[in-house]
């Protein structure tokens, strides 16, 4: 299911996940945020946000990642980013140490994995 411009939403059980594509930037950023968090059923165990397909990542997008990690922690569910190993986006991730609060992985599969083995 497409939820707006670059984001397609799909379900694994009960996991959500969301497939971005594109940019995410100072014009793009609220509208993905909103979009996301208005989707996010309360019985999800958790949200996975793929930016395989993501070209480009500013500090509106990083600040869209962690506001997004806190809204659903504070209703008890996960999240997890996907971010190819030799994404340039990763370096970025790292510098904001995102992992320390968001773990990212190289695939869907160990995303949504890791989310059903945390609950």
């Amino acid at each position: 299911m497409t939820i707006g411009p670059g984001v397609r939403l799909e379900q694994d059980g009960e996991v959500v996940i969301a497939h971005v594509s594109g940019e995410i930037d100072l014009a793009t950023a609220p509208v993905i945020g909103e979009q996301l968090s208005d989707v996010i059923p309360n019985k999800a165990l958790g949200l996975v946000v793929d930016l395989t397909e993501t070209s480009y990542l500013d500090s509106s997008g990083i600040s869209l990642i962690f506001d997004l990690a806190e809204r659903l922690r504070r209703r008890q569910q996960q999240l997890r980013l996907v971010v190819p190993e030799d994404a340039p986006m990763r370096r970025v991730l790292r510098i904001v140490d995102a992992g320390g609060t968001i773990p990212v992985l190289a695939t869907v599969a160990e995303a949504t994995s890791e989310i059903r083995d945390a609950a």
